[in-house]
């Protein structure tokens, strides 16, 4: 199948597929003589894969590790178990400081009721160093 048809298919941009080619994320495609590049079933499989560790936003390097350990189907899956792991702590610390940011947003909302820029109370806090 051509690159459009995969992009169709996996709903993965054609650029990124390109992309993911030149970083060595999928092997490089076949080409016909007419310079078309030709997809597989497989190359379906692995884009879908890599989509779905994106939506995790696991980082490329990581997602390298996680289809290099699929090449031995008998080795112990623990670096995959400590690496969803990993990607799981991240995606707590974030959402801390996000309801960090979120609480911070909230109290500056309500530190103002003044109608004149000058009586500002959030330019005001915005302007003070917090510690």
């Amino acid at each position: 199948m051509k690159i459009n048809q995969l992009s169709k298919l996996t709903n993965v941009l054609s650029k990124t597929i390109r992309y993911y080619e030149d970083i060595g994320l999928i092997p490089k495609a076949s080409r016909h003589s007419n310079g078309y590049r030709e997809y597989s079933l497989v190359d379906v499989d692995s884009l879908i894969f890599i989509r779905r560790c994106r939506e995790l936003q696991i980082p490329i390097e990581q997602i390298k590790i996680l289809i290099q350990v699929q090449t031995d189907k008998t080795s112990s899956c623990r670096e995959v178990d400590l690496l969803i792991e990993q990607q799981l702590e991240k995606v707590r610390e974030t959402i801390n400081e996000l309801s960090l940011l979120e609480k911070t947003l909230h109290t500056l909302v309500k530190s103002c009721s003044n109608d004149i820029v000058g009586e500002c109370e959030i330019l005001k806090n915005l302007k003070q160093e917090t510690h």
